[in-house]
């Protein structure tokens, strides 16, 4: 949802400031007349439902969740709840009372998503919850289920996202939405994959498996669609970006878990958005290369809004809300929609939306973009009435009134001119022409078709309040400069200045919240590398690019504008920003400069001693955000890469440009990871030009001590494990089919494979005793017998000198038990028993194995995890290798758990 905006709405997460404890949601009361006047006035529903409309809105929100990933891994997952839990939730009492279980939301695809009135207290500490409690957290902890908001799952879907398209998410954290979205750039391609793989395995008449149902049924599906050009792999790009550094990360860390190479996170200002360069194309004359910028299919502006639509799941709403909440975000939702506009393809689709129902965040805002984008010739909003049909809403509204600061409400613009004719402007400074409704003399198809726009509210279905609109591109445009649209706010006299500021709320202890007030009134501007005054890509809001004649080609205006908004050269290190002072991080610099400032930029340059080179780690960037390494793609016949293909066997097929690094040098030091071929183009034409890439790429091989001589030092990480696996020869693969098999590898680690270890290991026991040491992957394929599994599963496998191991986090190894097996039991390792016993009785050789066996595992947990730092292990005597060799299990548990799992800890904005 819209990120709510302003630090004065509510507390902080973690408690409240100022050493006040934080009141309890329910001691918050749950009446605020402005709020209620204001509504009841807009008359957001009939006087029949006026009601059943608050009352809504004063009850707890349903507890709701989404199963997250591809259909094939969601599907099995989601089976789980209804064959299972479902039923015994059913047979519940509480307090005499029976049970509801939860139930699926009717309008989304496939019953992925689901809602339980039952209060989270209920489900935690009621005994008959026990299974159904553990169930939901190991899900969630391996990031198989979500927890987002019901509407917050609307705007996505409305997107229409198709493969091989590039979509924009511009307000991105947390990053629920963008998981949706990466899941739908991401839709059917395991199915194609797996298709892919079938065709050349029966070309090259070698062994095929079975493909499980799930799979089978989209293999039908994709059929039919056009991105098989990459051998399945989707074509498809997501960036996600958020302004806030930290928040960006977060974003990262949600989305993780769905191990996309097709994802790329940026962190910039939503409003002045980077122009993306794209390789040039030689012209037709083949003699002049031709600028090119990214264009997006489609754009998700999930825009910073005041969010008092979420006063279920917020209580703090009732207490805080008032009209100037949403008075200083109108200007920056109109700028991030018209950046969205210009960045769109023809044809595309920018999906706006807000958790608020005031109409000055919401269709306010969508008629002011489109009149300064050229009218409803360039932009119109879609009719999706017939979209999501089980999915209640209620139309936009044509028409409203603005409230101001003082709880004035104000039918039209007419009516604030004759105010401020007649009596000045004090408590009007905020309130700008474009907030108002259209007039019927103004552009009336763009007056009708706000009825298209959809507003949520929460008595229709249980939720919480949204509003979503839905506007595609009719033809290339050339926004009106913001100084010349009716929404311009106008420049506030010093009187009505300093009446903003002494209206702003503040807890009267921090003097730099007033310094704040002030610079929420100024937007902030950016200075230009290599220019006086404003930069480029801030001037892109305020006036028009360069006029000329454009009517002899589209293109034109397309190069224009990009060009304007593509990023000057990157700082040097003697530009770096230092660190803000204490107290000061998060403050704006305005430009220009007051006088006694620009007196100190007059003053010539003292010849100082030459600065001392900093390390990256010490590097700050703008916003004072830490240095990101760089990103190196590796040359395809790179020495370390040529030792991977040989012991993997890859396929010739398989992409080796694709390989990249992220350190200074470009050498493969810790890791390699994977991108798409989109994302490799972006990366490399726009290094070192400004744009703030912070993720990219999925993790596919993290190197190892290795102590035997001639094995691959590199293992396949879990995150790349699924776009590798069909492309991994047979020397290194072991096929599964028995569920009595697999269940005894999750239970327990690290079985001995060596003497007569392997005949313990069932079917693959003479496969793994067999296999040279080293990175295996593990097949576990469908078969019909009673002992088998119906969908398809791949895992990664170690093989060690004694011993092998599945290279799961123990997380996902109890989450696998309980969704297969319906089993809790605890995890097994016997390898210290094992070790001690054989560090007696063997010779010296085979107590160097150990030691040397200790060691790579110990290493390789180390490597996985976030610091990925060698660990060193004691050569002594052999008894405290034994006590190393115990953190085998330990390491490998953690191994994937720093870049694997994601737990869903951050609610959704707004």
């Amino acid at each position: 949802m819209g990120k709510r905006g302003g630090k004065r709405f509510g507390p902080k997460r973690g408690g409240s400031s100022g050493g006040g404890q934080r009141a309890a949601y329910q001691e918050v009361e749950k009446h605020n007349e402005l709020y209620e006047e204001y509504y009841n006035e807009l008359g957001l529903v009939g006087l029949e439902e006026r009601d059943e409309f608050w009352a809504a809105l004063r009850r707890d929100l349903p507890n709701s969740f989404r199963f997250t990933g591809s259909k094939g891994h969601a599907l099995p997952v989601q089976q789980r709840l209804i064959d299972h839990y479902i039923p015994e939730i059913t047979s519940i009492q509480h307090n005499g009372e029976p049970v509801n279980p939860p139930t699926s939301i009717p309008w989304y695809p496939d019953r992925l998503a689901w809602q339980m009135t039952t209060p989270k207290s209920v489900v935690r500490r009621f005994p008959p919850f026990a299974f159904f409690q553990k169930y939901l957290v190991s899900e969630t902890s391996v990031g198989n289920i979500s927890r987002q908001e019901a509407v917050s799952m609307i705007p996505p879907l409305l997107m229409d996202v198709k493969p091989g398209m590039t979509v924009l998410d511009l307000c991105a954290a947390p990053g629920s939405k963008s998981a949706q979205l990466v899941e739908m750039v991401h839709g059917g391609e395991e199915a194609r994959m797996c298709q892919v793989s079938r065709q050349l395995k029966s070309d090259e008449g070698r062994d095929l498996s079975l493909d499980g149902d799930n799979i089978k049924q989209e293999i039908k599906e994709e059929e039919q669609t056009s991105d098989w050009s990459d051998d399945g792999r989707t074509t498809g790009l997501l960036i996600a970006n958020d302004v806030d550094y930290k928040r960006a990360h977060m974003l990262i860390h949600q989305m993780k878990r769905l191990n996309s190479p097709n994802l790329i996170v940026t962190n910039h200002d939503a409003t002045l958005y980077p122009s993306i360069k794209l390789p040039s194309r030689l012209g037709r004359d083949a003699t002049a290369a031709k600028p090119r910028y990214l264009k997006f299919d489609r754009i998700l502006a999930d825009v910073p809004c005041s969010g008092d639509g979420t006063c279920r799941k917020n209580p703090n709403i009732w207490k805080d809300w008032n009209p100037g909440n949403a008075l200083g975000l109108f200007n920056i939702q109109v700028r991030i929609l018209v950046r969205a506009l210009q960045m769109l393809k023809v044809g595309g689709r920018v999906v706006y939306s807000t958790c608020s129902m005031n109409p000055m965040e919401n269709e306010a805002v969508v008629a002011s973009a489109i009149d300064r984008c050229g009218g409803s010739t360039k932009v119109r909003i879609l009719d999706c009435a017939d979209k999501m049909p089980e999915l209640k809403r209620r139309p936009g509204l044509s028409s409203w009134k603005i409230m101001d600061k003082q709880g004035k409400t104000w039918k039209s613009w007419a009516e604030v001119e004759a105010q401020r004719t007649r009596h000045g402007s004090e408590g009007l400074s905020k309130l700008v022409e474009g907030m108002f409704s259209p007039s019927i003399e103004a552009d009336s198809d763009v007056r009708v078709s706000l009825e298209r726009c959809m507003r949520v509210y929460g008595h229709l279905q249980d939720t919480g309040a949204f509003f979503i609109t839905v506007l595609e591109k009719k033809t290339e445009l050339k926004a009106r400069p913001e100084s010349e649209s009716k929404g311009t706010q106008p420049k506030p006299s010093i009187i009505a200045t300093v009446e903003e500021i002494e209206a702003k709320p503040t807890n009267g202890t921090n003097p730099l919240e007033r310094i704040d007030a002030l610079d929420d009134m100024v937007a902030p501007q950016e200075r230009d590398g290599d220019t006086e005054g404003p930069s480029a890509v801030a001037r892109q809001n305020k006036e028009n690019a360069p006029s000329e004649d454009v009517s002899s080609s589209k293109r034109q205006l397309d190069d224009v504008v990009d060009a304007h908004m593509s990023t000057k050269r990157p700082k040097f290190r003697d530009e770096i920003d230092e660190a803000a002072p204490r107290g000061a991080e998060d403050r704006q610099v305005h430009w220009p400069p007051p006088p006694g400032a620009q007196l100190e930029l007059t003053r010539p340059e003292v010849n100082l001693l030459p600065k001392p080179a900093l390390r990256p780690s010490q590097m700050k960037k703008k916003n004072y955000q830490p240095y990101e390494e760089p990103f190196k793609y590796l040359d395809p016949d790179h020495e370390e890469l040529r030792t991977i293909y040989n012991f993997y066997n890859l396929h010739d097929r398989f992409p080796r440009d694709r390989f990249m690094v992220r350190n200074a040098t470009g050498n493969p030091v810790k890791t390699i990871y994977y991108t798409s071929k989109l994302a490799r183009d972006i990366l490399t034409e726009n290094e070192g030009k400004g744009i703030k890439f912070v993720h990219c790429g999925v993790k596919m091989f993290v190197k190892q001590d290795v102590q035997k001589v001639g094995v691959c030092k590199w293992r396949i990480q879990t995150d790349g494990l699924p776009v590798l696996e069909s492309w991994v020869g047979e020397e290194r693969v072991v096929r599964l089919k028995s569920r009595k098999t697999l269940k005894g590898m999750l239970v327990e680690m690290f079985p001995k494979v060596t003497g007569t270890g392997w005949q313990e290991l069932g079917e693959i026991g003479e496969r793994v005793r067999d296999i040279e040491m080293g990175c295996c992957v593990l097949r576990v394929e469908p078969s019909n017998g009673e002992d088998g599994f119906s969908e398809r599963m791949i895992l990664p496998l170690w093989r060690s000198l004694f011993s092998l191991n599945l290279m799961l986090p123990k997380e996902d190894r109890r989450a696998m038990l309980l969704r297969l097996y319906n089993d809790d039991s605890p995890l097994m390792d016997h390898s210290k028993d094992r070790f001690a016993t054989q560090t007696k009785d063997e010779d010296h050789a085979t107590i160097q194995a150990v030691k040397e066996e200790a060691n790579e595992f110990e290493v390789h947990g180390r490597f996985a995890a976030e610091g990925e730092r060698a660990v060193t292990v004691n050569a002594g005597h052999p008894e405290s290798n034994v006590d190393s060799f115990i953190a085998e299990g330990e390491a490998i548990g953690k191994s994937d758990i720093a870049d694997s799992s994601t737990v869903d800890t951050a609610p959704e904005r707004g």
